[in-house]
Order: structure tokens, then sequence, then C-alpha cells
């Protein structure tokens, strides 16, 4: 019978670690060693309650949620939290919702370890936008559709964000757009303004791999009006449309 699999424990005075969109099914081994050997585990809002429940009851646990638009924990305070606990000398895990790498203030992060001479390892976890597009049946990337795919953010500390939306609109280009809900209308105008079809296909994409998902088709011309039907943190799909969604616009189309 062969060995289970082992895996160095970081020496590192900070192990950042990406919890992936929510379910427990799509955490590395490497995250969950991380969890299993840490003494605080300072998290973000959207970690999932399956990633929580594997933290050892004995872990203490720090929610530093943000919140878009909303309550949020102040970067600097988070910075101070983990130089402070990591100079005890304690096992900090800091856990990010996706990847650490996407949207997550990494660098602002590393860079005050760096400024008080602690060292830090990453253990990346899977983004939301690969986990919606599988849960969506679609493919991020397809040969002679689109050989680029764009993960941009609809709003930033400046409000809504200006993104190259020329190159977006082109048609067959394949865009993640995080954090774009409330921004949906800013998104779709400025997408129109570039030529954008109102028949491109897009998918809202709600609590990705939660129990509480909601996958919602839609096109840039009902962007706006679907958008406002979600109430949880989404991602949404540019470009992409639901594989059983349009399979049925397929048929209709036949059927004409």
């Amino acid at each position: 019978m062969q060995d289970a699999p082992t895996f160095a424990t970081s020496t590192a005075a900070v192990t950042f670690v990406g919890a992936g969109p929510g379910s427990a099914q799509h955490l590395t081994l490497g995250a969950y060693r991380a969890l299993q050997g840490a003494d605080v585990v300072i998290h973000d809002r959207l970690v999932g309650p399956e990633i929580l429940a594997l933290i050892p009851p004995a872990t203490r646990r720090i929610d530093v949620g943000k919140e878009g638009f909303g309550p949020s924990a102040a970067q600097a305070d988070i910075n101070a939290l983990l130089v402070a606990h990591a100079l005890t000398g304690a096992r900090v895990v800091r856990l990010k919702g996706g990847d650490c790498g996407i949207f997550g203030r990494l660098d602002e992060e590393i860079e005050a370890l760096e400024a008080s001479g602690l060292s830090f390892a990453i253990l990346p976890g899977l983004t939301t936008a690969t986990v919606a597009a599988a849960t969506i049946g679609q493919s991020l990337t397809r040969r002679g559709r689109n050989a680029s795919l764009r993960i941009v953010t609809g709003h930033d500390i400046a409000g809504f964000a200006e993104q190259d939306w020329r190159s977006i609109a082109r048609p067959g280009e394949v865009t993640a757009i995080y954090m774009g809900r409330k921004s949906a209308r800013f998104i779709q105008g400025r997408l129109m303004m570039y030529g954008a079809s109102p028949a491109t296909p897009v998918s809202l994409c709600e609590n990705v791999s939660r129990a509480d998902q909601r996958i919602l088709p839609a096109t840039l011309a009902t962007l706006p009006e679907v958008a406002a039907r979600l109430t949880g943190p989404a991602v949404i799909l540019y470009g992409l449309m639901p594989r059983q969604a349009a399979a049925m616009t397929v048929l209709k189309e036949a059927q004409a």
C-alpha cells in the first residue's frame, strides 16, 4: 500500500493561504495542513464556513473581513495584526478567499512583514473564476474563440474601475469581473460604448461552490437587471453562458 503524501511544514512567520471560493473540496492539501498547524488564523469575510470548520478549536481566529461599499477592517490594522502575532513566535496563517494574489492585497501585507524583518510563504488557492467556469460547464479559453483571459475588478479604491473596455468588447473575448455586482450598469454602458453586442452572453455566479450558490444566465442587455437580483458575492463571466442555457438557446433557434 502506497504511503500517504507528506508535506513540509512552513517555517515562515506568516503563511498566506488561498481558501478557494467556499467549498472545502477546493482547498489544497497544503492549505489544509497549514490550517492544522496554525496558532492564529487571520481570515477574510469571504472564507467559506466549510473552510473555517477545518480550523482546530484551540486555534485563535481573527475575522478581518472587508465588504465592498460596506464596513471593512482597515488594511493598516490588518498589517499590524499580522506583524504583532508573528513577532510573538506564533504560527500565523493569513487565510484569504479564492487565491491570495488576485485582488487580495497580498503585496501590501507582504511589505508590512518585510518591513519588520518577518518571513512569509504563499500557498495559492483556486480563484473564483475557474470554479465558476467549471460550474457552468464552460472553458475560460477556447481554440478559435479567445486566446486570452482577463480578470478585472468592477470597483477599486477610486470607485467604479476603468478597464480596457475596447479590448474587452471585441467579439469572442472572455472576462471574469470580480466585485462587479454594484457596478453592472456602469460596465454595461462602457462595453456598449465600445461596440459590444447587447446579445453577448453573460453568466452571473453568486456564492460560488457554496450551498446557496446561484447561477443566473444573462446577456449584456440584461446584465444590470439580473445583477440587481443578487445579494451575495458574485463573479460575472462576460462572454460565457451556462452550457445548459446555451444548448437551450440553440434548440430554440433551430425550432424557430
